[in-house]
C-alpha cells in the first residue's frame, strides 16, 4: 500500500508541475482555495453493509473509510453551463469492525478464496483477551462524477450537487488482531488473503456541498463477497457516506 500510495502522490505532483507550466500568471484568491483546475479530496467516512445477515453484525463507530482522489473537471455543455465531468483516481480504504470478537477465516471446506465468521476464541484459543479487531478492505478506485455548479461564473465558489459513479479494484484484504494469550504474551497477527471477495465493485456516488467542504455517499450495486465464497452465503452489499474536504 505505501509503494502504491507513494506512486499517486508522484504521479500527481507531476501532473500540478505540468499544469503550473501551463499556466502563466497563477492566481490565488485570498480567502479561498487555489485556483487550480483539479481536486484532490480526503473523504472521511463510515462503512456498513446492506443485505447482511443478522449473524453479520458490525459495529457502527469502528466501521470506518478513507478515500483519497484525485480528480480533473471538463467543462461540458460549454464553459458556463454549469456542468462538469470529473474524471479521477486514487485508493479507497474501507474497515469492518465486527461484533462480538468476531472476524474472517479461511473456510477449508469451500477452498483458498473463502471465507467463514468465527469467534475469534474459537481460532485462537479460549483463555485470550482480545484488544483489538479489524478487517480492511483496500480498492483502486476510479471515481466518475458528474457535477452541476450553481455559480456558473466561478466554479470555485458556490453550492454543487454531483452525481456518479465509481469501480474499485481490490488490491489487499486483510484481518489484523491483536490478543493477550493465557501466558500474558500479546500477540499481533495480520492474516492478508482473498477471503472470497469480490475482486471489483461498483456504484452510484451522490455530493453535495462547497468546493472545499461537501458531503458524500456510495451506494454498492454489487455485492461484497463471491457466490457461495462468504460467510453464510450472504448478498451484503457496501453502503459508505462521510464528510469530505478538498485540498485544492
Amino acid at each position: 500500500m505505501k509503494k502504491l500510495f507513494g506512486f499517486l502522490l508522484s504521479l500527481l505532483f507531476l501532473i500540478q508541475f505540468v499544469q503550473a507550466q501551463e499556466t502563466k500568471n497563477p492566481k490565488v484568491p485570498i480567502g479561498g482555495r487555489p485556483n487550480i483546475p483539479s481536486d484532490l479530496v480526503i473523504e472521511f467516512g463510515f462503512n456498513v453493509l446492506n443485505n447482511r445477515p443478522a449473524d453479520l453484525s458490525t459495529q457502527f463507530f469502528g466501521s470506518r473509510t478513507l478515500n483519497i482522489y484525485y480528480q480533473h473537471p471538463i467543462s461540458i455543455f460549454g464553459e458556463t453551463s454549469g456542468v462538469t465531468f470529473n474524471p479521477g483516481f486514487g485508493i479507497g480504504t474501507d474497515k469492518l469492525a465486527f461484533s462480538d470478537e468476531n472476524n474472517l477465516f479461511n473456510d477449508p471446506e469451500k477452498g483458498p478464496e473463502s471465507s467463514q465468521y468465527l469467534a475469534i476464541s474459537d481460532v485462537f484459543g479460549e483463555n485470550i483477551q482480545v484488544n483489538s479487531n479489524t478487517f480492511a478492505l483496500n480498492y483502486f478506485d476510479i471515481p466518475l462524477d458528474f457535477t452541476y455548479h450553481f455559480n456558473k461564473n466561478n466554479y470555485y465558489k458556490g453550492f454543487r450537487l454531483t452525481i456518479g459513479g465509481k469501480v474499485g479494484f481490490l488490491y489487499n484484504a486483510h484481518s489484523k488482531i491483536q490478543f493477550k494469550d493465557e501466558d500474558g504474551l500479546t500477540r499481533k497477527i495480520k492474516d492478508s488473503q482473498n477471503y472470497g471477495l469480490e475482486k471489483i465493485r461498483y456504484g452510484l456516488t451522490f455530493k453535495a456541498g462547497s468546493p472545499g467542504f461537501y458531503v458524500w455517499s456510495y451506494f454498492g450495486l454489487n455485492r461484497l463477497f463471491q457466490e457461495n465464497q462468504g460467510p453464510f452465503n450472504n448478498r451484503a452489499a457496501q453502503i459508505n457516506f462521510g464528510i469530505a474536504v478538498n485540498l485544492f
